[in-house]
């Protein structure tokens, strides 16, 4: 079994074709989907999906593109949505400076929100970071002093030395169809070497389809592919590093449970 530990099937791409993604995704051999919460405004629809389906599980957050544009919130607030059983954990939020579609000031108070909810709640964070690695070390690093938290950095596109940061302060690193592209080498070289028990396998969907199925719109039947690069670079067999990233999912994500 694979798990799909980060996609979002509440976007408009998939709106003609829900029922369709899912039977996909589970002819493939994906038993279990994390469906992302990137706006409060929009919750309730990303909780109906889990609701409706047992296969998929649910975050609820505020993605830093929307720091800015989304109500402010506070920690109770986030953890008062995520009683709801099928709600897992927090996210995404974290920093964007590639884009910056809202302050850095704001995308800044908005982790740190998502961080203390976290913390007070048990729940894991879904951390976004793109073009901001050394703000999101820093954040880290001082949030973890005031109590530790779980997460993970979800599609890894950065250096080693945010994803060793993310290992030494007891976090995951989920990696999508961007270590597939010819020019992430990089990228495969720290799938490669990370602690196998800390490695989560995504697709982000529909966005980053891997190759061979680049330029299509992505769904989490895709995530086989991801799997299976990293494997190969790890020297593993598919169906070892499966079984694996599976359980290192329902490590982290401690209410969701295999259907």
């Amino acid at each position: 079994m694979l798990v799909d530990s980060h996609c979002h099937l509440d976007f408009p791409d998939f709106a003609q074709d829900q029922a369709g993604v899912i039977e996909r995704a589970k002819a493939a051999g994906v038993g279990t989907m994390l469906t992302i919460g990137t706006h409060l405004t929009k919750a309730r629809p990303v909780i109906g999906l889990a609701e409706r389906y047992p296969e998929i599980f649910a975050t609820v957050g505020i993605h830093p593109h929307e720091a800015a544009r989304e109500p402010q919130t506070d920690a109770d607030a986030l953890i008062a949505l995520a009683v709801h059983p099928k709600v897992v954990g927090f996210g995404e939020s974290g920093l964007d400076y590639f884009y910056e579609h809202s302050p850095r000031a704001a995308q800044q108070e908005n982790f740190r929100t998502h961080i203390a909810a976290a913390r007070k709640s048990g729940l894991p964070l879904v951390i976004h970071s793109r073009d901001a690695d050394d703000d999101t070390i820093a954040i880290l690093e001082e949030e973890m002093e005031k109590g530790a938290f779980r997460g993970l950095i979800h599609c890894f596109s950065s250096g080693p030395k945010l994803a060793e940061t993310a290992i030494r302060l007891g976090l995951y690193v989920s990696f999508s169809g961007i270590v597939t592209f010819k020019k992430s080498e990089p990228i495969l070289a720290v799938a490669a070497q990370l602690p196998l028990d800390r490695i989560l396998v995504e697709t982000d969907a529909p966005f980053l389809a891997p190759v061979p199925k680049r330029g299509k719109r992505n769904e989490p039947a895709f995530v086989a592919h991801v799997a299976a690069k990293i494997a190969h670079a790890r020297g593993l067999g598919v169906a070892e590093f499966a079984r694996a990233s599976s359980a290192n999912f329902f490590r982290l994500f401690v209410k969701a449970q295999p259907a």
